[in-house]
């Protein structure tokens, strides 16, 4: 017979109260279950625990044992912790994948309420552009993904917001005084830095523009700084221009319905540990109104 987690939760309560009537009050049990249960533990060990039938007193091997089972009893608390807070999202580690639009002007708020709520869950995010987000996804190296994403077979997809695109150059810009939006035919001629994000723009108008670029940049980061330097201008939705960059201005395309759609990925249905379905939750949940 195996030594059960009750058989020493009974031995160490008889061995702290010093009496089976006082171990049993403190178990919710009668002194005759106990009893049996301590007499179980001792045919099993091979030995006697206690020097009397009063149970006061532990033998040598009874004291040895004593300590054996409090470390045991304790591990075994700390083990049902754990799995209870695993299980109700307490705990736990929760991969995001998304593009650093989203990374920068959604996930702080997000975070810093989810985190303050269950702060025993560890998040792991990275930023990157929507293709290395759906790589991440495929690979299992991401448990959500926020990006500009096709439908992938075995996953969940859900839109979360649209933004539109826009022209954004240096302030002064000759661009920058054009009057009732930018057209594309305005990009005719000017140095264009082209970005992942222009594959989703199908306007045949774009396409030239695109077509005559020299320069492809994929990090949002370098794509502003190369702006910033005077480089060419670029086209990205009005997310990816933080709201201090006062140096740089965003300037909406007239005559285009095309937006950036940005979705959150998931894997189907039982794919995701309660943490990271209490996280998707969250940003279901999140505000997504988008500055002016």
């Amino acid at each position: 017979m195996a030594i059960k987690i009750e058989m020493l939760r009974c031995f160490h309560a008889v061995a702290d109260h010093g009496s089976l009537t006082g171990a049993a009050d403190a178990l919710g049990r009668t002194p005759s279950a106990v009893s049996m249960m301590l007499r179980q533990f001792e045919d099993h060990v091979g030995a006697p625990l206690f020097e009397s039938t009063r149970k006061s007193r532990l033998t040598p091997l009874g004291a040895l044992i004593r300590d054996e089972a409090a470390r045991a009893l304790m591990h075994h608390a700390r083990t049902i912790d754990a799995i209870e807070a695993l299980a109700q999202a307490r705990a736990g580690h929760v991969r995001l994948s998304c593009t650093p639009s989203v990374a920068q002007m959604i996930m702080p708020r997000v975070l810093r309420d989810f985190i303050k709520a269950r702060p025993g869950v560890r998040i792991d995010m990275r930023d990157a552009d929507s293709d290395a987000v759906r790589r991440h996804l495929i690979e299992g190296r991401a448990d959500i993904g926020l990006a500009t994403l096709p439908i992938l077979p075995g996953f969940r997809r859900e839109l979360l917001f649209s933004d539109a695109y826009g022209v954004i150059c240096p302030a002064g810009h000759p661009l920058s005084r054009t009057q009732g939006g930018v057209g594309w035919h305005d990009l005719d001629g000017a140095a264009f830095i082209a970005n992942g994000l222009c594959a989703q723009i199908t306007d045949p108008d774009f396409q030239p523009v695109l077509a005559a670029s020299n320069l492809m940049l994929r990090n949002t980061a370098s794509i502003l700084g190369m702006v910033r330097a005077g480089a060419g201008v670029t086209v990205l939705p009005r997310m990816a221009l933080p709201l201090d960059f006062t140096d740089l201005v965003f300037l909406p395309l007239a005559g285009t319905q095309t937006r950036r759609e940005v979705w959150m990925v998931t894997p189907g249905p039982g794919g995701l540990s309660p943490a990271a379905e209490a996280l998707a939750a969250a940003i279901r949940a999140a505000d997504m109104n988008l500055p002016v």
